[in-house]
């Protein structure tokens, strides 16, 4: 059996939108986008569910790179690198 090990490259900006509704967490996201330096590897925390949906697609609409999405304790976490 062989055990398949993922490499996450390192986060460098976490943004805590829990309890902030859409758009909130994607505004937010835009925003150390916008402020960050490509290669940059954005988490976003968010409780509210459609932020999952949302923000994925703005991320390839955008050109950006989707790295995760986890389901944590109460919040998902997004996790995103600034690509261009």
């Amino acid at each position: 059996m062989t055990a398949e090990t993922e490499t996450r490259p390192t986060i460098t900006r976490t943004i805590d939108a829990r309890g902030s509704f859409c758009p909130g967490p994607l505004m937010e996201l835009i925003r150390a986008i916008r402020e960050g330096a490509v290669g940059d590897v954005i988490a976003v925390r968010s409780s509210d569910s459609g932020s999952k949906i949302d923000i994925p697609k703005w991320i390839e609409k955008a050109g950006h790179r989707l790295i995760a999405v986890d389901n944590r304790d109460g919040f998902d976490e997004i996790i995103v690198e600034k690509a261009r």
